[in-house]
């Protein structure tokens, strides 16, 4: 027997991989997670018999429903797959893959286009955050095309903006979740921040980097990763994670200043970890949690020629491995505390077909999908 599923492949950002709807899937968690390890060709190093690209930002998954929240539009769950072990997180977001959901959403018919742009208001389900997607519709249609441009992604695509509303602490109930901007862990400064995404945030001198290091030089360096994985399943349990050695949050992130003349006062240069292998750019929920720690004094971030607390929006310029991203970060006024964030993203529909997976599965959707002999 064997399952056919439909299935839209999408990039989202400097992501890629499949986008369902809610009831093309089983409705049972371990179902459905065991048919996505199978779906991308998981546990192995090349998902050759998959969807799956063989490296963490091409092993992804988003799950987009109607919401059942009345303040949102669309539900989307996204799930982590393992690349090379038999493991599905939804414990995280992913800012990247999310600039795709609100497209396939309207794409699906779950939100109607307007004329010009459609927001749609997102409920990320594995933070329970809301995110406003911004999401070009010229003259009623949807389009991927236009003229934005972000770096880890060749060509141009229609813009996608994302307004992060109340992702401060969505995860572990607090923005600081030790209470601490700056703390120690195994003999290294930290900053222990749920900011859109769990983080540990750390100068990449205090390993003595400069931070500028090439994704394929850190990997390579063995005592490197073995050093933050360790702080990182500390940082876990400290930041009331539980143990995260089979979990990719908290992320470990090595930071530097920016020396380069011309940057801009509000930049900083971050090496950001998915946990155990460099981004070979940057994650969204990463860079916003970034900026909005270079803002605040006492952060290990604000250490890398963070400003003066200034209320309003400014943006900080985050320099990554395949080049820079820009964060708009506001802060609040009486507290200096962050209060909401946005970026622009790109998406791009690639294909959308049937997905054959071995194997017989009990689906949420009665129409969605079929067993065949």
């Amino acid at each position: 027997m064997e399952t056919v599923i439909p299935c839209v492949l999408m990039r989202g950002g400097t992501s890629r991989g499949p986008f369902f709807l809610g009831d093309w899937l089983p409705a049972d968690p371990a179902e459905r997670d065991r048919l996505l390890l199978i779906a991308m060709g998981s546990p192995h190093a090349l998902q050759v018999d998959g969807l799956g690209g063989g490296n963490t930002l091409t092993s992804k998954v988003a799950i987009v429903s109607r919401s059942t929240r009345p303040d949102c539009d669309i539900d989307y769950l996204f799930a982590q797959v393992s690349v090379d072990r038999a493991t599905v997180d939804t414990r995280p977001n992913c800012g990247n893959m999310l600039s795709g959901a609100a497209p396939f959403a309207i794409d699906e018919g779950l939100v109607p286009a307007r004329h010009g742009v459609t927001p749609v208001r997102v409920h990320n389900v594995n933070t329970g955050a809301v995110i406003e997607a911004v999401v070009q519709t010229p003259g009623g249609r949807l389009t991927y095309e236009g003229d934005a441009r972000i770096d880890g992604v060749e060509g141009a695509a229609a813009p996608v903006r994302l307004n992060f509303l109340d992702a401060w602490g969505a995860v572990t109930g607090k923005l600081f979740p030790t209470g601490c901007r700056q703390e120690q862990v195994d003999g290294v400064a930290v900053t222990l921040i749920d900011a859109a995404m769990p983080m540990v945030l750390m100068c990449a001198s205090d390993f003595g980097l400069r931070g500028d290091e090439t994704p394929a030089q850190l990997d390579g360096n063995a005592g490197l990763l073995a050093r933050m994985e360790r702080i990182r399943i500390q940082a876990g349990a400290r930041m009331g994670l539980g143990d995260v050695s089979n979990s990719v949050i908290p992320k470990p992130v090595l930071l530097a200043p920016v020396d380069a003349v011309g940057a801009g006062p509000l930049a900083l240069r971050s090496r950001y970890f998915t946990p155990r292998a460099c981004h070979r750019a940057h994650a969204a929920t990463g860079a916003v949690g970034v900026a909005s720690a270079f803002l605040m004094p006492g952060t290990v971030a604000h250490a890398c020629g963070g400003p003066a607390v200034q209320a309003g929006y400014r943006t900080v310029r985050i320099e990554h491995p395949s080049g820079a991203m820009s964060i708009d970060v506001e802060l609040d006024p009486a507290s200096g505390v962050v209060r909401a964030a946005g970026l622009m993203r790109t998406a791009r529909k690639i294909m959308k077909g049937l997905l054959y997976v071995p194997g017989h599965y009990v689906l949420a959707g009665a129409t969605a999908a079929r067993a065949v002999a």
